[in-house]
């Protein structure tokens, strides 16, 4: 049976690998992002391999965004995967959590963990029809209290304690919820951290395949509640 597979941030990095992963395997994809030719041309590649993909950009920090790509998994009767990739970093360079401007508090709070939430709201009918699996993406930052990532981690600590409580409510319905910690990678966002440093030592984002080639093979019943790390020898983290 077909899978339909709606990816937030999918237009570049670690998403669209995702969206490409995820097209191989004959996923119908519902692909959004911030930034409109990117996302289309993203779509485009993926078209010109035979994949059924459906670009909606936008912000999903947009509560009416968000409608229309829920409506949009509707349309196809159901959501499998919801993925939960979309997150902004904030400020670059980087400043210390002492010096961020509420207002930009508020915005990497909005979009890193308030719109996933929502998302997860008003995704529930059609993620319950197809017995849903939702997958948030942290980071390590949510756990180390890095000097100048206090807004970013805060928000990805957050995300990875709705993760756990949405699981453990959400499962009497047959909707899985799991966090995962991608890991460093050679993105735009990461290289945004360091604006002054080559991070092109860094993993590119096709190193985390394994780990979702394992995750998308999983019953979601069984990975549901769980944090776990995409590019660690160990990719449960323990609880």
């Amino acid at each position: 049976m077909t899978r339909t597979t709606l990816i937030t941030g999918a237009s570049k990095g670690l998403g669209r690998t995702l969206a490409s992963f995820l097209a191989a395997q004959g996923d119908e994809l519902i692909l959004t992002a911030r930034g409109g030719a990117a996302l289309e041309k993203t779509a485009a590649d993926l078209q010109r391999t035979g994949a059924n993909v459906r670009a909606l950009p936008g912000d999903v920090a947009d509560p009416d965004h968000r409608k229309a790509l829920v409506a949009a998994a509707a349309e196809k009767g159901g959501l499998d995967l919801l993925i939960n990739n979309a997150s902004t970093l904030g400020p670059s360079p980087l400043p210390d959590l002492i010096d961020l401007p509420a207002a930009e508090i508020r915005r990497i709070l909005e979009v890193n963990l308030v719109a996933p939430l929502e998302l997860v709201r008003i995704a529930l009918p059609v993620l319950k029809s197809s017995g849903g699996l939702v997958i948030n993406l942290s980071s390590d930052a949510a756990l180390g209290g890095y000097e100048g990532w206090g807004g970013y981690g805060a928000s990805k600590a957050g995300l990875d304690l709705v993760s756990l409580t949405l699981a453990n409510e959400l499962r009497p319905v047959g909707v899985a919820v799991v966090s995962v910690d991608p890991g460093d990678m050679n993105t735009e966002m990461h290289q945004a951290a360091y604006p002054d440093e080559d991070i092109s030592d860094r993993p590119e984002p096709e190193a985390t395949l394994p780990f979702w080639a394992w995750l998308f093979g999983q019953d979601p019943a069984d990975v549901s509640g769980r944090r776990f790390q995409a590019q660690s020898e160990q990719w449960l983290v323990s609880s």
